[in-house]
């Protein structure tokens, strides 16, 4: 009976150090790409958009599609070689002056400024070609 109390015993105790060790070892990070979009607020706004290109993502945490176009907005400002185009994102629940001057209803709604006026707007989750689309028309 001793036996048979055991075996179970020393084999939970094994996995139990195995998983323990697992887990404790420390393992490379994976490199972090330092991100090139702009977060701006209600106080940087028109100051980051008076001059040259501009596009801005407005978006909250809560938003499932502004979630998926977060990426999106990543990957054109990491791939940006033309310093005359800023890329940026605001919160719209920590910047509602801003928000509520654009008139921003639905998110994700991004925003292409030149020279701090508005010349397209796009509402809803965009795809990455037709925002690098709309960034080449501006003239």
């Amino acid at each position: 009976m001793k036996k048979l109390f055991i075996f179970p015993l020393v084999l939970v105790i094994t996995l139990s150090l195995f998983s323990v060790k697992a887990f404790s070892q420390k393992t490379a990070a994976p490199a972090e790409t330092k991100s090139k979009v702009v977060i701006i607020t209600d106080g940087d706004f028109d100051k980051t958009i008076k001059k040259g290109v501009t596009m801005v993502d407005f978006w909250a945490t809560w938003c499932g599609p502004c979630r998926r176009q977060g990426p999106i907005v990543e990957e054109i400002a990491n791939e940006n070689t033309n310093k005359k185009v800023k890329i940026c994102k605001m919160d719209v629940d920590k910047n509602k002056s801003t928000s509520n001057t654009f008139g921003i209803r639905n998110i994700p709604t991004i925003i292409i400024f030149k020279d701090g006026k508005e010349v397209k707007r796009l509402v809803g989750l965009q795809d990455k070609s037709l925002l690098l689309t709309e960034l080449n028309n501006v003239k």
